[in-house]
């Protein structure tokens, strides 16, 4: 029997489905030869401290450093994890071969081989390696299985990321816990969460201190166009006062028009941190909202695998894209242009040299139907995938020069000569279904075509003169922004290196803080740990972050840099090209220094928790909690950018017949609903169950009750009111949700024994 091993239970599903391997069992699928079984996550992890010595149990500046000579791993304590185990291993002994079919990336590698080896598994592993969960996909990588070693540098990348993870995460957070943590104050330290953090607080600080510098820029308009000093700015208000006198006196000259034909090429394909700085920009999703929907995504099998670092396609995708383009029905006015010809095939979208193991994030052609936020993200992905088979757009840049009393100004604009790609994201109406979800996009293309249209100059001719009107202004230096969650992405991205150019960032990657597939993590942990915290777009540091970094004193922990060249190492052991225990030992050393530097500190700061909400003293509860709670002024749900008013009938957002369509009536279905109801849907999802309903589908005469929800285009709809039977369920029995799990009997209600692996069945007494 062949065993096949997934990450989770929904792909064991795809998978057993394509090999015909349809008769559910108690934890796996069986038919047609194989056995496709599943783990949930980590069903193995490394020892705690405790599992190696009893004594490092106790959180103590003498047990430091805890250095394990030998790392080891357990099956997770948890009863669901350890009867899926060894439902797993008992499949394993009856095996003639296990193939691995782990998420296709290092962590899914590791995952899997922690479970194969723990089960002491011996025989022949073969490696399912997959871009996308169409059956297509599935059946072609089967048919072109490969040995389990073959990915060896992987797995030992992946451990010891975990083990490197260990030993500064679990060290330095006892030590700064022991050492400066107050009251019941965990300090939480970390190899990519420290400078990440460091990151955030450097740059708050910096706006904190900056100080001002005046500057002077002397402009001249002349035709309805400004022209600036060709020299740029001032730094002493004298120098530029005498020049800006002396033009007063002489007319405005044109000297030279330059005119240069340039190509603007097509956004490029999605890569992970491209998407998630994508849709926080756009649509204000977070780093890992935007992971979870392009996993969901994957997982409906509309786009290939989301965790990527590049923005390439190999080669051998390139005989795919017509049968792509041409699945992709909802699009057919933007693919049919191009689907008529040959398809364009560019090295800025095709290269094997800039493709590992998986290559950028593009649309499968497998149309599904998505949820709202889905639809956005799958609307950008297949925008973009199209928009690089279209040609490049043409431009015309032109620099105009002229004088004054010898004292020379220029202006630039530039025109579109030939739109080229930008036409897939001017044309909005893709289908009557996108329409909605297409007005998000506008503010992509429509702001940069607007740029280029008001950058026209008039048509100036060489040797013409005229009157001009001079300006001199004095201006101030501004402090550089404060991190969102975009901007902070493309910072650890790059070290925290500022890279405007795409093709320099691509060659920094090698060398960023964390994996594009942990980053969102990293910065959620921070939220957690309430060492950061939102300022509507912005993040900023909280007391607790600020006191933690400038109580780390060695400048390693916080330093971006060495983050960024571990990473490398790691890359570099994926790639044979370095040794993990060299890495292990390095860390090992750094872990020593670190804990004789900190227990040698002679002083003590204690960092105690403190509420790290925005400042600012409430009346009182009562008033602070309906302040917070106003409709008026909260988000639009819909468009995520926009902001509710109240108009005459209807409350509405701002953005109301430019790009977003949401309202709430006053009234619907002949009921008032009340402002507190419409924010217990924002806040809930739905009202209470209310009387008075009159909808005009109800053939009842008499009213009726129910609550109000949104549907998928954000439209409200009325639920009649459910009337639930009583479920009897008894200690022992099968879960009736994940079907593994037994029902346990607690203090206040019958709950599922897989409860810590994700089943959330519930019933209260």
């Amino acid at each position: 029997m062949k065993v096949c091993i997934a990450e989770k239970p929904s792909v064991a599903r795809e998978i057993a489905s394509v090999l015909g391997a349809t008769t559910k069992r108690d934890g796996y699928y069986e038919g047609n030869g194989y056995a496709v079984t599943y783990t949930f996550g980590h069903l193995c992890t490394l020892f705690e401290p405790a599992d190696y010595k009893p004594y490092w149990k106790s959180w103590d500046l003498n047990n430091l450093p805890m250095l394990p000579e030998k790392f080891k791993v357990k099956v997770a304590n948890n009863d669901g994890i350890k009867k899926q185990f060894k439902i797993v291993k008992s499949l394993f002994d009856k095996a003639e071969v296990v193939i691995n079919c782990g998420d296709a990336g290092q962590e899914g590698e590791l995952i899997q081989r922690w479970v194969i080896n723990k089960a002491n598994y011996k025989g022949e592993v073969q490696r399912l390696w997959i871009s996308s969960l169409t059956t297509e996909a599935i059946k072609e990588g089967f048919n072109n299985l490969k040995p389990s070693k073959n990915y060896d540098n992987l797995y030992y990348a992946g451990f010891s990321r975990s083990i490197g993870d260990w030993l500064l995460g679990i060290n330095a957070t006892r030590l700064y816990t022991v050492k400066h943590g107050g009251y019941k104050q965990v300090l939480s330290v970390g190899r990519v969460q420290t400078p990440t953090l460091a990151m955030l607080v450097n740059r708050f600080k910096d706006i904190e201190n900056f100080v001002p510098q005046p500057y002077w820029e002397l402009q001249i308009l002349y035709r309805d166009t400004l022209f600036s000093y060709e020299e740029g700015r001032f730094l002493k208000m004298e120098d530029g006062e005498i020049l800006a006198n002396k033009v007063k006196e002489h007319e405005f000259e044109i000297v030279s028009i330059t005119k240069k034909k340039g190509t603007e090429y097509a956004p490029k394909l999605f890569d992970l941190t491209g998407l998630q700085v994508y849709c926080n920009t756009k649509f204000g999703f977070s780093a890992d909202d935007t992971l979870k929907i392009a996993q969901k995504l994957y997982e409906k099998k509309a786009v290939t695998y989301p965790r990527v670092d590049t923005t390439f396609l190999p080669n051998d995708v390139y005989p795919k894209v017509k049968g792509i383009l041409s699945k992709l029905t909802d699009y057919s006015n933007l693919t049919d242009p191009i689907l008529n010809k040959k398809i364009k095939k560019s090295s800025r979208v095709f290269n094997d040299k800039k493709v590992t193991d998986h290559h950028a994030i593009i649309p499968t052609g497998m149309q599904t139907h998505l949820q709202y936020n889905e639809q956005q993200v799958y609307d950008i992905i297949v925008k973009r995938f199209i928009a690089v088979f279209y040609d490049d757009c043409k431009v015309s840049n032109t620099t105009v020069i002229g004088k004054a009393a010898d004292v020379n100004f220029k202006t630039t604009g530039k025109e579109i000569l030939s739109k080229g790609w930008r036409l897939v994201f001017e044309k909005q109406d893709t289908s009557t279904s996108h329409s909605d979800q297409n007005n998000n996009l506008k503010k992509d293309t429509s702001t940069s075509l607007n740029v280029t249209k008001a950058g026209l100059l008039p048509s100036f001719v060489k040797g013409e003169k005229g009157p001009h009107v001079p300006s001199f202004l004095e201006k101030q230096t501004k402090p550089p922004n404060q991190y969102t969650e975009a901007s902070l992405l493309r910072a650890m991205e790059t070290a925290g290196k500022q890279v405007e150019d795409d093709e320099l960032r691509d060659l920094m990657k090698e060398n960023g803080i964390g994996r594009p597939s942990t980053r969102a993590n990293i910065i959620e942990t921070l939220f957690r740990r309430k060492y950061i915290k939102r300022n509507k777009k912005q993040i900023l540091p909280t007391v607790t972050g600020i006191q933690l970094i400038d109580t780390i004193q060695n400048e390693l922990l916080k330093s971006a840099e060495l983050t960024g060249s571990w990473e490398k190492q790691l890359k570099d052991i994926e790639k044979g090209e370095f040794s993990a225990s060299a890495f292990i030992r390095g860390m090992k050393r750094m872990v020593d220094a670190l804990v004789y530097e900190v227990r040698s500190e002679k002083v003590q700061t204690r960092i105690s928790a403190v509420n790290n909400k925005p400042v600012g003293k409430s009346k009182s509860k009562s008033k602070s909690k309906s302040k917070s709670k106003a409709l008026v002024g909260s988000s639009c749900p819909k468009c995520k950018t926009g902001s509710l008013l109240k108009g005459k009938s209807a409350y509405g957002c701002n953005l109301y017949g430019k790009s977003c369509d949401f309202t709430l009536p006053f009234s619907f279905a002949d009921k008032k609903i009340s402002e507190k109801q419409y924010i217990r849907l924002l806040t809930k999802g739905s009202t209470v169950n209310l009387k008075g309903f009159n909808p005009e589908t109800s053939e009842k005469v008499n009213s009726q009750e129910g609550l109000l929800r949104f549907d998928a285009a954000f439209k409200l709809k009325f639920e009649p009111k459910q009337v639930t039977k009583k479920v009897t369920v008894k200690a022992g029995e099968n879960c009736p949700k994940c079907k593994t799990g037994k029902i346990l009997k607690g203090k206040s209600a019958f709950g599922c024994s897989n409860y810590k692996s994700g089943c959330d069945y519930r019933i209260k007494f």
